[in-house]
């Protein structure tokens, strides 16, 4: 029994712990102190949610609080995700989910400002920040990205068309039942939301090195030791200057990864020319760590 203990990844679960109670906050807060004040929708399940809390006093004549409304939304999907995507995905994302709807039940919500812009662009960021936080440390927060997945997996479409054509059908139903001004407020919100979400996660960020050296095999081990890349070698590349014979190894990796690239090239070749060139789009195999 003690071997079984010492061999389970407490550390890693530890972090995504964490990382879920500080998701579960920065989305209470976006939603208490920025959304629901300022009549601002926001993306995924998350705005459907509030779009039928909204609709919950017509209908069933009281007002059933967000909280509620995310989880039920997202009991299904946890089916969904459980069999189709993967069990440590689902057991995380349920976990997540649980702790963001208490948060937004216990957090009290507190009006900033009137300024519905102001709502929108703040609103935005804070759980723009709360998304990316989440992804860059391999969680997910539920809702659209257990659909999106699951669609891509069948269809072979990206999550962010999947994600835009959900998020764009959501504001447009909360500006034709609420009014065509919280449509473009949401709009607006959903933009600076994933700005935001971007700029933090920088798992999906892809950059491509060209590094010249004349320790390729140092270098090559060095890479290879802090991550998981392949490398194309070109011999015999020759300086213009001196003439000299050198290797060009070129590789892609990912903007998270570039502190660990530095540190290899530091101990592998500190003299060697590294270039790095942005935002590069990948058409053939590149690895990336699942959820």
């Amino acid at each position: 029994m003690k071997k079984f203990f010492e061999s389970l990844p407490v550390h890693d679960y530890t972090t995504k712990l964490s990382v879920s109670i500080v998701y579960a906050i920065l989305a209470s807060v976006a939603m208490n102190f920025f959304y629901q004040p300022g009549n601002i929708y926001s993306s995924g399940i998350t705005g459907l949610a509030q779009i039928l809390t909204t609709l919950s006093t017509k209908v069933v004549g009281f007002k059933v609080p967000v909280s509620i409304t995310l989880y039920a939304l997202n009991i299904p999907l946890f089916f969904v995700a459980w069999r189709k995507i993967g069990k440590k995905f689902t057991v995380f994302t349920f976990l997540t989910v649980t702790l963001t709807s208490i948060f937004m039940q216990i957090v009290p919500q507190t009006s900033l400002s009137n300024d519905p812009i102001i709502c929108a662009i703040f609103g935005g960021a804070v759980m723009g920040s709360g998304i990316g936080f989440a992804l860059k440390n391999g969680l997910s927060s539920g809702g659209l990205d257990i659909f999106s997945i699951t669609i891509r997996k069948k269809t072979g479409r990206s999550v962010g068309s999947i994600s835009m054509y959900f998020n764009g059908l959501i504001i447009f139903v909360a500006g034709y039942l609420f009014g065509w001004q919280y449509m473009f407020y949401s709009a607006l919100s959903i933009f600076v939301s994933g700005k935001v979400t971007d700029a933090v996660y920088t798992k999906q960020k892809k950059m491509q090195v060209m590094i010249i050296t004349k320790n390729p095999d140092a270098v090559i081990d060095g890479i290879q030791q802090k991550m998981r890349r392949g490398i194309t070698i070109i011999h015999e590349a020759e300086g213009a200057y001196r003439h000299d014979k050198q290797t060009l190894l070129l590789t892609v990796v990912t903007r998270f990864e570039l502190p660990s690239l530095e540190a290899a090239m530091k101990e592998s070749d500190p003299s060697a020319f590294v270039s790095i060139s942005d935002n590069v789009k990948i058409l053939g195999r590149f690895y990336e760590e699942d959820l």
